[in-house]
């Protein structure tokens, strides 16, 4: 079973970081209802305001394929969604190596 990586890219108005970070809060919270999620966590970017980085880790494509189908999830991605200034830059990978996670 492969696991699939996942790294986006979010952009929103650097003037709404807080109503951004307390989004991201939320959807990092819904992601407890996503079996097969196995890391879920978003950062800010250190060098452009407003940009914001989610990395995810899930346990196999089917992990993948069902992401956001939750109550919570939409809910909170919705959310999060409008407060996007672009849509996001999204790619999924396959980790190779790593330190800290099981792959």
């Amino acid at each position: 079973m492969t696991k699939v990586s996942l790294i986006a890219k979010l952009q929103t108005n650097p003037e709404q970081a807080d109503e951004v970070e307390a989004a991201l809060e939320n959807t990092c919270k819904a992601a407890a209802e996503e079996a097969g999620l196995e890391i879920y966590s978003a950062h800010k970017d250190s060098a452009e305001e407003g940009v914001y980085w989610f990395f995810e880790l899930y346990e196999d494509d089917a992990a993948l394929g069902v992401h956001g189908q939750g109550d919570g999830m939409k809910a909170a991605m919705a959310a999060l969604g409008a407060l996007l200034t672009a849509p996001p830059t999204i790619n999924v990978a396959s980790p190779v190596a790593a330190k800290g996670i099981n792959i």
